[in-house]
């Protein structure tokens, strides 16, 4: 008897973990930003991702986003300046239920900015280090979700974004 049930748990586990296997593992995904820059004005960016998941509560994803893209004075001076993000972080995820999770992330970022004047342009690296945000997702199907999240690009930089991702 004690084989019979032995045996009956270990197709159990083999089956669910079977079944945890088939879960999406890469994902694209598109969002829209609102950034803030501590003295100065809220500015929408956009932006793109792929990530991959090795489980349910772990991935890993990179990241670009244009946080700004406005016009500034300059001495007198219109100078069109965008600031960049590029960035890799580590995702953990919370699930909830009814499709909900919550999820942290933490990695590292670069923020550039690029200013142009008539038709000449520079580029400099702004600062880098550690990124860190929090959010909540939503799967509205086992190939689409969405997210809204609160990150901390640079000390002096909070973004607000709302996602949408696609897993294959």
């Amino acid at each position: 008897m004690f084989k019979k049930i032995a045996a009956a748990a270990t197709l159990v586990i083999a089956s669910s973990s079977a079944f945890a296997q088939q879960a999406p593992q890469f994902y694209v995904g598109a969002e829209a930003s609102s950034t803030k820059l501590d003295g100065a004005g809220r500015e929408g960016g956009f932006g793109g991702f792929v990530g991959y998941k090795f489980n349910q509560t772990v991935a890993i994803e990179a990241g670009y986003n244009r946080l700004a893209d406005g016009d500034v004075d300059v001495d007198g001076h219109n100078v069109n300046v965008k600031f960049n993000q590029t960035s890799i972080s580590v995702i953990g995820t919370l699930p909830l239920s009814s499709g909900f999770n919550l999820f942290g992330r933490l990695g590292y970022n670069e923020i550039k900015v690029k200013g142009s004047y008539m038709g000449v342009s520079a580029s400099e690296k702004l600062d880098d280090g550690v990124v860190y945000g929090v959010g909540l997702g939503y799967a509205f199907s086992p190939a689409i979700s969405g997210r809204l999240e609160v990150s901390k690009p640079i000390s002096e930089m909070t973004k607000v974004t709302a996602g949408v991702a696609f897993h294959f």
